[in-house]
């Protein structure tokens, strides 16, 4: 794996080795080094424990990953576990709903909802039973306003990344922001996870691919910030483009921002405008397969209509699909190894995958 460490000074740099985007070892490697190590977006608390609902189940990164898990309580008290019963592995819940205990359709054990084992048939004659392991162990979870996170195995506090959007997007309130799931939009795109996260990671290529994005925004002044676990890249005003009215002691007040893009490791954006928010996240499928999920609050429609957002959004992800599509092509060509990053563009880039490197060495 060491093959894959990059540079930290980015002006003598070279990209990650393309072996990375092909190399059928390393894609299993980074589910356990990278995607079981991190915080992972897994809703909105308030649809997901929404109603009289108290227990949801769920897979966490299905298709990946593909762990069952569970949330139980309320959006005030989540807890997350395993959704696998204790005794033979069969999953626990089924489906969401109310539930005063949870009991295994398998074979009858029940547990109550903080986990802990309260009955089993037929297991009177067992010795030393139950264990700490009979009863379901907590899986780690985290939320920020409108969106929960989880890890099975996390190397890394999630204030981390809480702490920076905090400072960034505190102002805003994004918990009144309207749960806008009709415009929400899942997406494929023929290419590496990774990929696609490198290309959301610059600013670079807007000119040249996105003539409508770059419309609104100055080039310019364009600029990208690094954080522990976090890249936040932002977009001023051209001059006739609406921006946000920052309040005194945020990072960028008396500037015109009209867009924030924010990425949290590893597969987590944040692009908020001045009508509200949109998330989005990228889940891998295959080596040259990756799933994209759109996810919208609107603040204000007005301002969200007169942007024609969804349109926007759209026309740029497609723009974006053709180009990482094209690069996967490029990094498979026996031609092409390595490239070296623009020291003003592509600070972004070069932190992810220097990120990755120490995952995958670790």
């Amino acid at each position: 794996m060491e093959k894959y460490k990059i540079i930290a000074d980015i002006k003598n740099a070279e990209t990650i080795d393309s072996s990375f985007y092909q190399d059928s070892v390393v894609w299993e490697e980074a589910k356990e080094k990278i995607f079981a190590r991190s915080w992972n977006y897994i809703g909105d608390p308030d649809v997901m424990l929404s109603g009289e609902t108290n227990v949801y189940p769920f897979t966490f990164l299905e298709k990946y990953l593909d762990e069952p898990l569970m949330l139980v309580g309320d959006r005030n008290n989540i807890k997350c576990y395993p959704n696998i019963c204790t005794h033979r592995g069969f999953k626990l819940i089924q489906n969401p709903g109310c539930y005063k205990k949870m009991v295994c359709a398998y074979h009858g054990r029940r547990f109550d909802l903080e986990g802990k084992l309260e009955f089993m048939p037929e297991f009177k004659e067992v010795e030393n039973f139950p264990r700490p392991c009979d009863h379901l162990s907590e899986v780690p979870i985290s939320t920020w306003t409108n969106t929960c996170f989880t890890s099975v195995n996390p190397t890394f506090d999630f204030t981390k990344i809480s702490s920076v959007l905090d400072k960034y997007l505190g102002f805003l309130p994004i918990k009144e922001f309207r749960n806008a799931q009709e415009y929400n939009e899942d997406y494929i795109v023929n290419a590496h996870w990774a990929l696609y996260l490198e290309n959301y990671m610059e600013g670079f290529h807007i000119p040249f691919v996105h003539n409508d994005l770059n419309s609104i925004i100055d080039y310019g002044q364009y600029k990208t910030e690094l954080f522990d676990h976090v890249v936040i890249q932002t977009g001023y005003s051209d001059g006739g483009s609406i921006k946000f009215d920052l309040p005194e002691g945020h990072p960028d007040y008396g500037k015109d921002v009209t867009a924030y893009y924010i990425w949290a490791f590893p597969n987590f954006m944040i692009n908020c405008y001045p009508w509200g928010i949109q998330y989005n996240v990228v889940k891998p499928v295959t080596p040259t397969r990756t799933r994209v999920k759109f996810i919208y609050y609107v603040w204000n429609q007005e301002i969200f209509d007169f942007m024609e957002a969804t349109k926007l959004a759209d026309k740029t992800e497609r723009e974006d699909e053709f180009v990482v599509e094209e690069v996967q092509k490029g990094v498979s060509s026996r031609y092409y190894k390595t490239g070296r990053f623009s020291a003003k563009r592509e600070k972004g880039v070069h932190y992810f995958q220097q990120l990755i490197s120490k995952y995958l060495n670790q």
